[in-house]
């Protein structure tokens, strides 16, 4: 029987399963995208304060996508059980992932056809039921029906490949790991340059990339599961105890420093590559942090329930700031102190239905069907060291808090 690829074991010390730092940190990216997405709710009467709210928020989407994406594969591959089949893998994350994604998008489908009055588009709501928009060139096809959606059709395919990938970045040898790391932040930049060879059409008025440019930097899958790789090695160098350049302080320091100056680069290198260095330093340093036994506030237990349902959070906040914004009226915005006070309120409304669905729907699945009745529950016996003697992978848990679904995308 195929198995997932085990971590080469590095010490007698097990690593904690839970990384609460982590899960608190979901939250607060996913946080950022409702902000950045809130650009396209007409809150704001006056252009001047859309204006500067934009540039306050719109870097932190973009970081916020890159967040999610290196995350994912970091959590995944830090909590791989050497008891995993790609099968076993496969049914976890497919469990975890389209009940949530299939409530949603039937959501989208009824509010397009009643409430924005469009036509029913069968082929375009088929590729998004099967989780290929992402893979359409066309921006119509891609920000149909939920708009930030495309965002699973990336992660589909990072979980597709897992297994494959597990197994060669389990490979490398520790001494090497940092010299991958270095290869695919490379390979990650000289994307922008490989999209300048693709077919000429003129720029996105008031963004600076063609529509062709936009797809295969910031939405093709391929080109995003880079930063999959990338959370991957990454979780390598924590789980051999490798040394980490930062401590979360100065990580965050440094991200802050690179979304103040990020604003001055092309935009072909704002959207993704610039923010992959500081989000991989957090991601570390807030692992490295939780595995020492220090978490801070982020791990608390208010974030991590937020963290917890943030994938929830995530694929109903588009809709509400575009559907339930409609029901209090004024379509060309609000005051500025009225606007922020909308905001709340719907960021608000959010979090509730967050809750019901990751209540009613996430959660009881994972439970009732994730896991086969032939074993025990992962957590049923000792959780003191994982699969196997001495093996410094986590204990065996039912869904690590920090691996949801990656999310954003503006």
């Amino acid at each position: 029987m195929v198995q997932l690829a085990t971590p080469v074991s590095t010490g007698p010390v097990a690593l904690p399963s839970r990384l609460p730092s982590l899960t608190g940190m979901r939250f607060i990216s996913a946080a950022m995208v409702f902000l950045t997405h809130a650009l396209s709710a007409s809150l704001f009467a006056s252009m001047e304060a859309q204006v500067a709210f934009m540039n306050v928020v719109l870097q932190g989407g973009w970081a916020a996508v890159s967040y999610f994406f290196v995350l994912s594969g970091f959590v995944l591959t830090y909590a791989q059980r050497a008891t995993d089949t790609p099968k076993t893998f496969w049914r976890r994350r497919f469990l975890k992932i389209y009940p949530n994604y299939l409530v949603t998008l039937i959501a989208a489908v009824l509010l397009t056809m009643f409430v924005a009055n469009m036509a029913f588009d069968g082929g375009t709501t088929a590729l998004h039921a099967l989780l290929l928009q992402a893979y359409s060139p066309s921006l119509a096809v891609r920000t149909a029906l939920n708009t930030p959606a495309w965002s699973l059709s990336c992660e589909a395919l990072f979980y597709l490949c897992f297994p494959l990938l597990a197994w060669a970045v389990n490979r490398i040898r520790p001494q090497r790991l940092w010299l991958w790391t270095g290869i695919v932040v490379a390979a990650i930049f000289a994307m922008p340059l490989v999209a300048k060879l693709l077919p000429a059409q003129p720029p996105i008025p008031g963004f600076g990339l063609t529509e062709l440019e936009m797809w295969f930097i910031m939405q093709f899958p391929p080109v995003r599961m880079l930063e999959f790789v990338f959370g991957m090695v990454l979780a390598r160098i924590v789980m051999t105890r490798r040394r980490v350049p930062l401590g979360l302080g100065g990580a965050l320091a440094f991200s802050i420093a690179v979304y103040v100056l990020a604003q001055f680069l092309p935009m072909h290198y704002r959207v993704v590559a610039i923010s992959v260095i500081p989000v991989g330093l957090v991601v570390m340093a807030g692992a490295v942090r939780d595995t020492q036994g220090t978490t801070n506030w982020l791990g608390n237990k208010v974030f991590t329930w937020l963290g917890e349902t943030s994938y929830a959070f995530y694929m109903w906040h588009f809709l509400v700031l575009i559907y339930i914004r409609q029901l209090f009226g004024s379509p060309t915005g609000w005051s500025t102190p009225a606007a922020y006070g909308m905001m709340a309120l719907l960021f608000g409304i959010t979090v509730l239905l967050s809750w019901a669905l990751y209540a009613l729907v996430e959660r009881p699945v994972m439970q009732k069907f994730a896991y086969s009745r032939r074993r025990p529950r992962p957590g049923a016996g000792s959780t003191s060291g994982g699969p196997g003697a001495g093996t410094p992978q986590p204990a065996a848990t039912p869904e690590p808090a920090a691996a949801g679904a990656a999310t954003p995308a503006s």
